[in-house]
């Protein structure tokens, strides 16, 4: 496991664990337990259905019941983190965490189990035991030898995977590293020399898996508390002796004389300053002990400034960190209903994160280490642990090495589809939006990011572009393309940048926006003052002069003054005024959106009718079929109320449209959201199902109720989307993250042929 260096006092953590309801983790049903009905469906007499389809077909448990996405983490407390022997009830916190980390990463369901004996053979009886619960068992601070013994019989008894992380985890991530800092060093795994310092469970799976992946083993010197294990000690237990090489070397220090690398999994302090200057050019040291390694990276760059160096800490650079790899590989694992987990699996999950880091790195990532931007090199090597491509890029290897490898029992067929299933999985939103993300790919447009200097719309440019959804351009000064190589860019000046000041375009822009206003009493020389200091007009202007496909602007300045600027120049749509859209994704995959939640505070029912339209054609995009709610407190007049007339309206006025989309209210929210109220207390409603576009009566309810409901229930909400301009403008909040901006870029893009397709509602009138 990794070392944090979050610090907090005992008080803090005790409450974090006590406050409401003790400990971290709860049961949810997935199915409406409501009714009598409910309840017969979920138990008796319902249940007796699937009971006989899976005593015919044993295989429908993964189909009928949650097996397939439950784990179990079970531990006897024998080896409690850092902490020791502990008992079993003392390692019920770190197995709840260790549950949470599951679902957190990868979506994966699991239950921590506490088994009371140190004896391997009542523990191992006890586990397998388990077999027909559960679709995998992840082992956890287990001590060593009995691990080894505990983990092999259960492999060899159980068909499912078992995984003790505090071996193998630890192995994949740092074979991982091995893989990035060879390469950068120009080495080969058959040519490097290593030395491992420790001889427990984790440091003989890295030795396994290194020597797996080609690391030849008599170049492998391991070292235990009495010195270098060699053949002609007989102290050895058989894990033990099985790494025993032939050697004259006796201690650490000489082992490491003219050694590649050295991977530490002993003690702080083990490994002195004055060794490593006697290693090899370019050493690699991974210093793995906690909470203090056997040297910290300071001490060690000290002595060989050409080293290369991981810990398990956060606060240093190269963390290893076992929680990049368990959840994605059970993941993996469980989605091809693989009957374990192969050497082939672990070596396809070291070489997926090899791969990771290597790739330029999105905003995200740069927050998990407290704002720095990194790039793959020597301080890079091993991915962030909130690298939200994780879990997408590793599963993916997994469940190709266990189709390859012969151990999946479920195939898949769509790697494509799997791919998006992985995606959804980290993010509820990320299903809504990938078609939009697929459209993107396949009529790529040219987007504007009019804040083109500030890094994080840099990196969003950069996702963009790589992404395959576009080609970015960046207005900003020549800077920018110093800013791009910073941020790990090959070829910066593959990017298109535009300045204000010297572009040849500024005199088009200036021609464009004076023709537009001279008879309002601007001067041209005040629109060349605009144009050459305010990127927000003159990208505007861009666009509007085709020079681009959409604009995205937003993160230095409020919402109202951008879109202030951006309507001087872009006209407002002939119909629907301007108006923001939020995309609530709730738990289960529900999916609402919420309108106007950024521009008019008290719309007529013109207006609001147009929204409804729009909204209507914004979900279409997303892959929803629309069905529009007008949300008041009031459902059709009860209880009776003022201030609905608006709404009223606005559904008369569709009524005498030619809408492709249904559409109902003045209604409440819950009764909007819930199809079984309407039809039974309201069955003339003309919703086929609970409605999934809100459309508000006015901005307060709106913007109100989308942060309410993402505050209070934990769901997230993106946005405010702009809808309502004539040409494609998306404003991003000024807290929005690269991932937000690369989302509105590519709803941008989207929105350009959005525009032409969807008819205006005056059109329709």
């Amino acid at each position: 496991m990794s070392e944090s260096n979050v610090k907090f006092t005992r008080d803090e953590a005790l409450d974090f664990h006590s406050r409401g309801r003790p400990g971290k983790i709860e049961i949810i049903a997935s199915k409406p337990m409501a009714t009598q009905r409910d309840l017969s469906l979920a138990y008796s007499p319902g249940v007796a259905v699937p009971v006989e389809e899976i005593a015919a077909d044993p295989g429908k448990a993964y189909d009928l019941t949650a097996k397939g996405n439950l784990v179990a983490v079970i531990s006897n407390g024998t080896a409690i983190l850092g902490l020791g022997n502990l008992g079993a009830l003392a390692a019920k916190p770190v197995m709840e965490g260790k549950a949470v980390l599951f679902k957190r990463f990868a979506d994966v369901d699991s239950i921590d189990i506490e088994v009371d004996t140190a004896d391997p053979q009542r523990f191992i009886e006890a586990v397998e035991l388990l077999g027909p619960s559960f679709g995998g068992i992840n082992l956890e601070d287990i001590a060593a030898p009995e691990c080894f013994l505990i983990e092999q019989a259960l492999k060899e008894r159980m068909n499912i995977p078992v995984f003790h992380d505090d071996q193998h985890g630890t192995a994949i991530i740092t074979a991982a590293g091995l893989i990035n800092a060879c390469y950068l060093t120009d080495r080969k795994f058959s040519d490097i020399r290593v030395v491992v310092n420790g001889a427990g469970s984790a440091a003989i799976a890295c030795t396994e898996l290194i020597k797996a992946m080609g690391v030849r083993g008599d170049h492998v010197i391991m070292c235990d508390r009495k010195g270098v294990i060699h053949k002609g000690r007989t102290d050895l237990d058989q894990f033990k002796s099985a790494h025993a090489v032939e050697t004259d070397r006796r201690t650490l220090h000489e082992a490491l004389n003219g050694a590649d690398v050295f991977l530490g999994l002993s003690a702080g302090g083990a490994l002195k300053a004055e060794w490593v200057m006697e290693m090899a050019p370019s050493p690699i040291i991974f210093a793995m002990a906690n909470p203090d390694p056997e040297i910290t990276p300071p001490e060690a760059k000290k002595a060989r400034p050409d080293a290369i160096i991981a810990t398990g800490r956060s606060d240093y650079p190269n963390q290893v960190n076992n929680v990049l790899g368990f959840p994605f590989i059970f993941r993996g694992a469980l989605d091809v209903r693989a009957t374990g987990i192969n050497e082939e699996m672990k070596i396809a999950a070291a070489n997926a994160l090899a791969e990771l880091a290597r790739e330029p790195v999105p905003e995200e990532v740069a927050a998990a280490y407290g704002g720095v931007s990194h790039r793959f090199g020597p301080d890079y090597i091993i991915p962030a642990p909130f690298d939200p491509r994780l879990i997408e890029i590793v599963p993916l290897a997994v469940a190709k090495a266990a189709m390859d490898s012969g151990v999946a029992q479920k195939p898949i067929a769509d790697i494509d589809d799997y791919r998006r299933t992985l995606r959804a999985r980290l993010n509820p939103t990320a299903s809504v939006l990938s078609l939009a993300y697929e459209t993107a790919k396949a009529n790529p447009k040219r987007v504007l990011f009019a804040e083109g200097e500030e890094p994080n719309v840099l990196r969003a440019a950069i996702a963009f572009k790589e992404g395959g959804y576009g080609t970015p351009v960046l207005v900003g000064r020549e800077a920018v393309y110093d800013m791009l190589a910073e941020l790990g860019v090959d070829d910066p000046k593959s990017y298109e940048v535009l300045n204000s000041r010297n572009s040849p375009l500024v005199g088009r822009a200036v021609d464009y926006i004076y023709a537009k206003h001279q008879r309002h009493g601007l001067l041209r020389r005040a629109v060349e003052r605009m144009v050459n200091q305010d990127r927000n007009t003159f990208t505007a202007a861009m666009l509007a002069l085709g020079e681009g496909d959409a604009m995205i602007t937003g993160t230095t300045r409020p919402f109202s003054q951008s879109l202030n600027q951006v309507r001087w120049v872009i006209d407002d749509e002939d119909g629907p005024i301007p108006f923001g859209i939020h995309v609530i994704a709730a738990r289960g995959g529900r999916t609402v959106l919420i309108a106007d939640t950024a521009v008019t505070e008290r719309p007529t029912a013109e207006q609001l009718a147009g929204i409804a339209i729009r909204s209507a054609a914004f979900a279409r995009r997303m892959g929803q079929e629309p069905r529009v709610a007008f949300i008041s407190y009031t459902t059709f007049g009860n209880p009776p109320g003022r201030h609905i007339e608006e709404l009223r309206d606005a559904v008369k006025l569709l009524d005498t449209l030619q809408t492709d989309f249904e559409y109902e209210g003045e209604m409440g929210p819950d009764v909007a959201l819930n199809h079984e109220m309407q039809a039974k207390y309201y069955p003339f409603t003309r919703l086929t199902g609970p409605a999934n576009i809100l459309v508000m009566p006015g901005l307060q309810s709106a913007n109100i109720s989308s942060k309410l409901v993402r505050a209070l229930g934990g769901e997230i909400a993106l946005g405010p989307y702009l809808m309502g301009m004539s040409l494609p403008v998306q404003i991003a909040p000024m807290t929005a993250t690269t991932s937000d901006l690369v989302t509105l870029a590519v709803l941008a893009g989207g929105g350009a042929d959005a525009i032409r397709k969807v008819p205006s509602r005056r059109a329709k009138a």
